[in-house]
């Protein structure tokens, strides 16, 4: 039997380091270390983007960024550079990169599909068109659907929302 991963938290960064969404899926645990981790990550993702274009590299999935304390932290940068970060539960267990880029794959689809709703644009101002961040304003009631499926996954994953 495969062991249970714990989903901590779920970032989404914006192609100009702008935060999207971060979820955090631990009770009693401060949420402002999960903004803290999520940005230090951008460092990490960072070098590893550009040791990716020295070796011509596509692949989306950046691996294990690092661990810190009790979380390991994953990346992952979509093809229009929105970051997507999850920090992970440190378990002794082996985790699989199949498992970690499933959960990637899952998150980013949400993503992709909260996007492409043309109707969620309307109030957008036209300069900050290539930022997400203005488009998403996840704590908007308009992208409750986002979170909704954000939270989805997460208790897919195995964690509780809080």
């Amino acid at each position: 039997m495969p062991p249970q991963l714990r989903l901590n938290a779920v970032a989404f960064v914006s192609p100009q380091n702008h935060p999207i969404l971060i979820r955090t899926f631990v009770q009693g645990q401060d949420e402002l270390k999960y903004h803290y981790i999520a940005h230090t990550s951008l460092d990490v993702i960072d070098e590893r983007i550009t040791a990716a274009i020295a070796s011509k590299s596509t692949e989306c999935y950046l691996n294990l960024l690092y661990t810190m304390e009790d979380v390991a932290v994953y990346g992952y940068m979509t093809p229009l550079k929105v970051k997507v970060i999850v920090a992970l539960a440190l378990t002794d267990a082996v985790v699989r990169d199949a498992d970690v880029l499933t959960i990637f794959r899952a998150l980013h689809t949400a993503y992709r599909q909260s996007v492409a709703n043309p109707f969620l644009r309307l109030n957008a101002p036209i300069d900050g068109y290539n930022d997400h961040a203005v488009l998403l304003a996840a704590g908007s009631p308009k992208w409750k659907a986002f979170r909704k499926r954000v939270d989805d996954i997460g208790k897919a994953v195995g964690a509780v929302a809080v």
